[in-house]
């Protein structure tokens, strides 16, 4: 009578290992890339909305406005729905978001400030894209 053992042995069991760990060593930074780069359409988002609001402002008062309260927000600065970036806008209607300490943001090097100015120039590019 012949004896059958059924599973796997150490060797197949540590391949599988080295396998998985490899494919997640190469699918981790991808996806903190893609976090990253949705968080920063927030930002985006956010300035973008302030300058439409701040241009209608201005056409109804020929100034721009410093309080982000005048415009709707609850604060001012305001800070953004997921809590990523704060929002602030300058006499001359020059929009900034800025990345909150402690969010998952500042990973963001590149774009850890969002902006457009009131003749409408978006700084950093690669930021816009």
């Amino acid at each position: 009578m012949k004896v059958q053992f059924k599973g796997f042995t150490l060797i197949e069991v540590m391949i599988a290992v080295v396998i998985i760990g490899i494919l997640a060593s190469i699918a981790y930074p991808s996806y903190i890339d893609y976090i990253t780069k949705s968080g920063r359409s927030e930002g985006v988002a956010a300035v973008m909305k302030v300058a439409n609001l701040q241009e209608q402002y201005y056409l109804d008062n020929r100034a721009y406005t410093t309080k982000m309260t005048e415009l709707g927000f609850a604060s001012s600065p305001f800070i953004t729905e997921h809590g990523y970036y704060s929002v602030a806008s300058d006499s001359s209607g020059n929009i900034t978001a800025t990345v909150v300490m402690g969010s998952s943001q500042e990973r963001d090097e590149s774009c850890k400030t969002i902006s457009v100015s009131a003749a409408g120039e978006q700084t950093p590019k690669e930021c816009w894209k």
